[in-house]
């Protein structure tokens, strides 16, 4: 990789090893980034397009693959979250992460439906364990997805000391297109009353429109202007050999 070929080599000792070897010292960083990482002067914002790799953004706006490091020295949301994923690699990614049913309940459930309890429908007959909850917007969170109805039904549960739980569900859906939060109209997040519900006035966030909107604003990136990049690159390279 071309970021790395101005590192110099160190002596270093991995785990129990009792001998060092000669590794590239990758710690290694220089502070001509951050000198003109919020400049307007040297830089531009740039607008990730759909399915480009950080070495296509590179060609178009350097010519060359070489200089896509410079995005993640440039932009520290990229280096701790990453490039932006394409439309089915994010649908794939939220669906991992959020593989479960959320049940969503206007009764109070805080002293039960603990996690651990296996939940019935007791018109669908369908079963599910907890295995997470959110009692700020009274949902159950039930492992996989065994197919309770959309609609919501009452869900009966027994707890540890053998005492019949029941509460009734005002929707299932799958989890990754359950509310992750609320908004107001200015886009604030806003707490709501998990027995009463939103109001009119406040708007649903799913986790999947959540990432949606992370991935959106990772699009947004900070790119050092091509008249400049040359002069930059020199400069962060021979303060690294030094």
């Amino acid at each position: 990789m071309d970021y790395f070929r101005s590192f110099s080599n160190t002596f270093y000792r991995f785990g129990d090893e009792r001998d060092a070897v000669v590794f590239q010292n990758i710690s290694l960083y220089a502070d001509v980034v951050d000198q003109v990482k919020d400049s307007i002067t040297f830089l531009n914002v740039h607008t990730v397009q759909e399915g480009f790799r950080p070495d296509q953004v590179s060609i178009q706006l350097y010519g060359t693959p070489l200089h896509y490091w410079t995005f993640y020295l440039i932009n520290d949301d990229l280096r701790e979250q990453g490039w932006p994923l394409v439309r089915h690699e994010l649908e794939e990614y939220t669906k991992k992460h959020f593989p479960n049913t959320t049940i969503t309940t206007r009764d109070v459930i805080h002293d039960k439906f603990k996690i651990g309890q296996t939940v019935t429908g007791t018109s669908s007959g369908v079963t599910g364990k907890i295995i997470k909850r959110n009692l700020d917007l009274g949902q159950i969170i039930i492992e996989g997805f065994p197919g309770f109805p959309i609609g919501g039904e009452v869900l009966q549960s027994t707890n540890s000391s053998g005492t019949i739980e029941q509460i009734t569900g005002v929707s299932a859906t799958r989890e990754y297109l359950g509310a992750s939060h609320y908004i107001d109209g200015s886009g604030a997040i806003v707490d709501i009353d998990p027995q009463v519900g939103p109001g009119g006035l406040i708007t649903e966030k799913t986790h999947e429109e959540v990432y949606f909107d992370v991935n959106e604003s990772l699009r947004q990136i900070k790119v050092i202007k091509p008249s400049q990049i040359a002069n930059i690159v020199s400069s962060y390279k021979k303060s690294i050999k030094g």
